[in-house]
């Protein structure tokens, strides 16, 4: 079972340690109807910053002509594909596509944050969208994450111990990254099945997979670099912390890692 947050007061007690946690819909301080993520996906495959990445077992050929029609090809065609895509960059889509989203989500939720003692050094939302079979790569984020399904369903995999699985250090040197999770026992696993609207806190440095269990799946990722509150990071963030601090080189590399998703 994963537990689910239902007051505020919970929120600040748990934010920091794992494992994930569901947050309540009444917790929740916005609202905001999204386009369909046929429409999403329709308008954002011809922006720049849109990575886009073909799966499973190809012929050669074909993964070479459907990428060349990615842009142009009928959308619906696309949705038959086995893909996943993201954009890191939301606010490139605010003027259109998105338009109300600052001042409908990121404003309320910063709001939320700040009310209850949080700063933070970077609070931006990330779009994730996935075709049949769609699963994401086995990673960590150097941010917390509250991830809202908003179209389709997916199930977000987590460890109910994931220090006992992959401490912060090997976390910050990557290596947690590969396009599937180790062999695991499917005991230790957290495994959360997300329908729109779900929303789940997932933990700074700590392993996870997303698989796809619908033919689209959308959902959107607000992530939170530097979250502190009253001066306090959670003990992972503060490994990392202290690495940067013995590698001030490394930091500014922080939204370029594991960008295959």
């Amino acid at each position: 079972m994963t537990d689910t947050i239902i007051t505020p007061g919970e929120f600040t007690q748990r934010w920091m340690d794992p494992p994930n946690f569901r947050l309540a819909p009444d917790l929740r301080p916005f609202r905001f109807t999204l386009p369909s993520a046929l429409e999403v996906l329709d308008v954002i495959r011809n922006d720049e910053e849109v990575r886009f990445t073909l799966l499973g077992d190809l012929d050669p050929e074909i993964r070479g002509a459907r990428t060349r029609a990615f842009r142009h090809a009928p959308v619906e065609e696309i949705t038959r594909w086995p893909f996943r895509l993201v954009h890191f960059h939301l606010a490139r889509l605010y003027d259109n596509l998105l338009a109300g989203f600052h001042e409908d989500v990121m404003v309320p939720w910063r709001t939320f944050l700040s009310a209850h003692g949080f700063t933070w050094h970077r609070c931006s939302p990330l779009l994730f969208l996935t075709g049949p079979g769609g699963n994401s790569t086995y990673h960590t984020d150097q941010s917390h994450g509250l991830v809202w399904q908003i179209e389709g369903a997916k199930t977000f995999h987590s460890y109910h111990a994931p220090d006992q699985v992959l401490l912060a250090e090997a976390a910050i040197r990557c290596e947690s990254t590969g396009e599937h999770p180790p062999l695991h026992d499917a005991r230790t696993v957290q495994a959360v099945r997300m329908e729109p609207g779900d929303l789940l806190w997932s933990h700074v440095l700590t392993p996870h997979w997303v698989t796809g269990d619908t033919a689209l799946s959308m959902s959107i990722n607000l992530s939170h670099g530097g979250l502190a509150r009253h001066g306090r990071f959670a003990p992972r963030e503060q490994v990392l912390r202290e690495h940067w601090d013995k590698h001030p080189d490394e930091p500014w590399l922080t939204d370029f890692r594991n960008t295959r998703y």
